[in-house]
């Protein structure tokens, strides 16, 4: 995966959304237009200069459903979230 050529600016950081399910349990595939949900989890791609952000690059995280603006780089689709829409740090451990 490339690193994308932007750089958040202030609280704000990148995140690649991770891909939802594209086919159900029985093995019928669905189109993005037929689910209701965005992503919640994605990984981190770039942060802003703020002292104030709490994650960092690479970082699997959950934010906010309902926030963020979404941004296309090439063919990749990628979410500008504020850092106080980032709700937990993902880890297996």
């Amino acid at each position: 995966m490339k690193k994308p050529n932007i750089k958040p600016l202030g609280e704000n950081v990148l995140i690649l959304p991770e891909k939802l399910e594209q086919k159900t349990s029985a093995g019928i595939f669905l189109p993005d237009t037929a689910r209701e949900e965005r992503p919640q989890q994605g990984r981190v791609m770039a942060i802003g200069e703020s002292e104030k952000i709490k994650v960092s690059v690479n970082q699997k995280v959950i934010f906010n459903r309902y926030g963020g603006t979404e941004v296309k780089i090439g063919t990749e689709e990628y979410l500008l979230v504020a850092s106080k829409d980032i709700l937990a740090v993902v880890s297996l451990e």
